[in-house]
Formats: structure tokens, C-alpha cells, sequence
């Protein structure tokens, strides 16, 4: 890989980590401590943009810079204690889900990729199901009811609508920028 490609893919992958931020700070608080935001849709768009690689690093990145501090995480929250939180097994399932959605990135293998959608849903939940039970002390289905059932539409819905989203711009940036994202 060429150097100006490696700074188009670097430039990419940051932008799609902020892409993560900015909708991860739209909230709505709800009552079980897990709020209704748009990081599913944010998460399942780079991976089906960016494709595994790339997505995972943007997660990571994203991950990285709520851990160390940055006010990225919903409500503007960052620092260690968001992990060790309600919602910090989602934030370690974000990775296996963008890593998921993206294996069959490109418009070839477009059908495939929105049947991949659904484990990757299971993916980012039930690390988050896991560790809600294991910080509340409720059992796993009590969690799954609480904070993962509810949001099981929502989150499929937006993985849909990245899916449709993500294979076009994946063509687009692909074209425009001359780059390969596979």
C-alpha cells in the first residue's frame, strides 16, 4: 500500500471515529440507566463503510479516546469509570459488531453483509446484557429484559439503515479517493 493511500485510510477511520462520538452524544436517558442513542447506527455504518479492519480501528480509536478522558460517550462522558458503568459491556461489543458487520464490505456481497447484521446485533449485546447483569446483580434474563430487549427494534432498524447507507458511501469513498477499504 502506497503512503498516500495509508493517509486517505488514516483520514478516513478518524472520521468515522468521530462520526461515533458526535452520534453517541445524542441521547435520550432512559430509566434503566441505558440510554436510547444513535451509536448502533454509528457502529454498523462504519463497519459496513469501512469494512472489519478499518471499522475495528475506528472503534478502538473511539474507545481509546472516552477511556483517556475525552467526553465522547453518551452525555458527554468519558474516563474509565464509563467502562466499569451500566453501558461498558456495549462499548467492548461496538468493536465485535463494526468487525462483524464489516466482513463482506462492498457492493458484491451486499445481501450477505445485511444477514451479518444480526449477529452483530448479538455481538454488541450480549457482552452489554453480560456485564448489566453482573453489575446489578440481576440475572442474565432480567438484564436481557431490562436494557437489551427494549432496544432490540431500534437497533435493528439502524443497522438496516446503515447497511443501505454504508454500501453506497463505501463505493463512493472508495471511487472519489481512490482507495481500497477491503
Amino acid at each position: 500500500m502506497k503512503r498516500d493511500e495509508k493517509i486517505k485510510i488514516l483520514t478516513l477511520t478518524a472520521m468515522f471515529t468521530a462520526v461515533i462520538a458526535v452520534l453517541s452524544i445524542i441521547s435520550i436517558p432512559m430509566p434503566t440507566g441505558v440510554p436510547l442513542t444513535l451509536q448502533t447506527f454509528a457502529i454498523a455504518l462504519c463497519g459496513y463503510t469501512l469494512g472489519k479492519k478499518y471499522a475495528s480501528v475506528s472503534v478502538v480509536a473511539y474507545l481509546f479516546l472516552g477511556l483517556i478522558g475525552l467526553p465522547v460517550f453518551t452525555g458527554f462522558k468519558g474516563g474509565p469509570g464509563v467502562f466499569a458503568s451500566y453501558t461498558g459491556g456495549f462499548l467492548i461489543g461496538f468493536i465485535f459488531m463494526a468487525f462483524i458487520c464489516g466482513i463482506f464490505t462492498g457492493k458484491e456481497k451486499r445481501v450477505p453483509a445485511l444477514i451479518l447484521g444480526a449477529p452483530a446485533l448479538i455481538a454488541c449485546h450480549l457482552p452489554g446484557v453480560i456485564w448489566f447483569s453482573h453489575i446489578t446483580g440481576t440475572s442474565f434474563l432480567t438484564a436481557f429484559l431490562t436494557v437489551s430487549l427494549p432496544f432490540l427494534l431500534k437497533d435493528a432498524a439502524s443497522v438496516c439503515l446503515a447497511w443501505a447507507i454504508g454500501g453506497s458511501l463505501n463505493g463512493l469513498l472508495c471511487r472519489k479517493m481512490n482507495v481500497s477499504l477491503r
